[in-house]
């Protein structure tokens, strides 16, 4: 055990919030690992309504999504991180677009190389810990973990919402089995605005908020949907996207508190901001390639890009 060991939770605690945010995450909340009983019903009665669409792996690992100690056997405690990535400026008006939170370096290697660098340090300090990080890529619910550890209150659109910096920010996880002190939840503050659900083009959200059906969302048709043409069910509501789907941030007036991030890796690649929508109809595998390899673009690939290009001609 480490000369440090003996140290208290709350010590232990401000130690890691202080280490994260050198390593320039926005905010860290802390909050027991503990079965999600609730939420497990409320996943369950989601996947049933096949608001998933063709996410199958949204049904898979059902028990290890909902129980923490399914992930990592003794976890105690699971520390949530926001990380921001709201630009400082977005691309040019009427050309296709692309999500903000893709415009850079693929966000899981730049968050998980930071986690892992935090984790040897706590392990090195005060271990030895058993413990993982995740970056939106195990059967986590971030979401709902991040709402207990008071990052923020899932808004009506179904994302998180921090009262002080809005929600273009991502989240990630640290599922460890030491004891520390957590952190107290944020109530929602959406009160009676409806402004996502009434900018969302597709009606993907519900009509009260809270629940979003995937299949009719635009971030879905553009980057999970697989078919060889998008449903015809998203013509003429595509609103330009290309890639992923703001909307429903652009529109929230929590974002009015957004603040540029200071991430280099998440800087647009070349002239990003620049192409235009001609530029666009022309795109071939080069310039994909000088645009977005090592970006969270590459998911969908050059033809996947160049049908939802194609799509918005319709």
């Amino acid at each position: 055990m480490s000369k440090d060991s003996e140290m208290s939770p709350a010590e232990i605690t401000q130690w890691i919030k202080a280490q994260a945010q050198e390593l320039g995450f926005l905010h860290v909340g802390i909050t027991k690992a503990e079965q999600l009983l609730t939420e497990a019903d409320r996943l369950q009665e989601w996947l049933n309504k096949g608001f998933h669409g063709e996410m199958s792996y949204m049904e898979n690992h059902f028990e290890k999504r909902t129980d923490p100690t399914k992930l990592v056997e003794g976890a105690r405690s699971i520390i949530c991180f926001s990380y921001n990535y709201f630009p400082e400026a977005t691309q040019n008006e009427g050309a296709p677009k692309i999500a903000k939170y893709a415009y850079g370096r693929d966000y899981h290697k730049v968050i998980k190389k930071k986690l892992i660098t935090l984790y040897k340090s706590l392990d090195a300090k005060y271990g030895p810990i058993d413990g993982r990080c995740f970056v939106d890529s195990a059967p986590v619910m971030e979401r709902e973990w991040a709402l207990r550890a008071g990052l923020g209150w899932v808004g009506k659109n179904t994302l998180v919402i921090h009262p002080r910096e809005g929600s273009f920010f991502f989240l990630a996880e640290m599922i460890i089995d030491l004891e520390l002190v957590y952190d107290q939840s944020i109530s929602d503050h959406c009160g009676t605005c409806t402004r996502c659900i009434d900018a969302c083009p597709t009606d993907a959200i519900s009509e009260n908020g809270y629940e979003l059906d995937a299949s009719k969302c635009i971030s879905y048709a553009t980057i999970e949907y697989k078919g060889e043409e998008l449903p015809e069910s998203f013509e003429g509501k595509m609103e330009d996207w290309i890639f992923g789907c703001d909307i429903c941030q652009d529109v929230c007036p929590w974002n009015k508190f957004s603040k540029p991030h200071t991430e280099p890796d998440f800087l647009p690649r070349g002239n990003l901001l620049e192409v235009t929508r001609e530029e666009w109809n022309d795109l071939d595998q080069e310039k994909f390639d000088t645009l977005f390899l090592g970006t969270p673009v590459k998911r969908t690939g050059y033809e996947g890009l160049k049908r939802n290009i194609d799509f918005l001609k319709k």
